[in-house]
């Protein structure tokens, strides 16, 4: 999910990378053979929740070796998403989009982890993981990267997006143990929202030492939130941070609404923990 990890990439790698026109799930003009139309409402995630219930406890952790222990399912419903046919998803409403997007988002990412073996003791000891490994989406071969930063951030004005998907890390937003679906998206994401902030991965006031302390996230994506949350007469710091902490604002306590919105304390950053959510 981060940009630290493009530092893990050489230049030919990124150049490698960004030599395809994959990052689009936009139906091609010469396709003149498509599969049969697969609608959002009968693509189906039971499989992938039974997954997600088996493995992920109530505090979002991993149990990754059971997983791998059992990883037919997985691939399965990896393979299930790659195969629905770009004009099938452009025919989808967007929370349809967005959630089958973050559910293959999720789901790969717990793909990689379980495909090391030994596990690795962090996501970012996997080469590629994020921005050269290709993987089959909709029809398309994606990288991790591609579907976050090239089709969720750029096509849907949707920041709460960060806090759904789950790069295998303790600082991550918690893994949900249901899919994201488009009819319930909303209501889902919202829930997110809230169980992220009210953890001490995304949101830490200190009014005895006048600092708000928020996660790494805000640092790394806060521009997405600028275009909804945007705030000139409130709260503190940069452009950014001030449209983080219009947007964190409306999730908290009307106490500490009032303290945010004053602007009288310092913004700082929280560490983000690499190690793997694992149980």
């Amino acid at each position: 999910m981060l940009r630290p990890r493009l530092a893990l990439l050489i230049g030919t790698v990124a150049l490698l990378a960004g030599c395809t026109n994959s990052a689009t799930l936009a139906p091609s003009n010469s396709q003149t053979a498509q599969t049969a139309m697969t609608t959002a409402a009968s693509l189906d995630y039971k499989d992938y929740e039974t997954i997600l219930r088996s493995y992920v406890n109530d505090a979002g952790l991993v149990d990754y070796l059971a997983l791998q222990a059992n990883a037919q399912p997985l691939e399965d419903f990896v393979a299930k998403l790659g195969a629905v046919s770009p004009s099938s998803y452009d025919a989808w409403s967007e929370p349809d989009k967005i959630a089958f997007l973050i559910n293959a988002y999720n789901a790969i990412t717990l793909e990689s982890i379980i495909k090391q073996r030994p596990l690795k003791g962090s996501i970012k000891d996997i080469f590629g993981v994020w921005n050269f490994n290709k993987h089959q989406v909709a029809g398309k071969s994606l990288t991790l990267d591609n579907i976050e930063h090239d089709i969720l951030r750029k096509d849907f004005q949707e920041p709460r997006i960060h806090a759904a998907l789950v790069c295998a890390a303790i600082s991550c937003p918690l893994l949900r143990q249901e899919p994201y679906r488009g009819e319930r998206l909303n209501e889902q994401l919202e829930d997110q929202v809230n169980q992220w902030l009210s953890s001490d991965h995304g949101l830490k006031i200190d009014r005895t030492q006048n600092k708000v302390a928020i996660s790494a996230l805000f640092k790394w994506f806060g521009e997405d939130w600028q275009a909804k949350y945007n705030s000139s007469d409130k709260f503190t710091g940069s452009d950014k941070e001030r449209a983080a902490l219009n947007f964190i604002s409306r999730y908290v306590s009307s106490e500490d609404r009032d303290y945010l919105a004053a602007g009288n304390y310092q913004v700082e950053y929280l560490d983000y923990d690499w190690s793997l959510n694992r149980q």
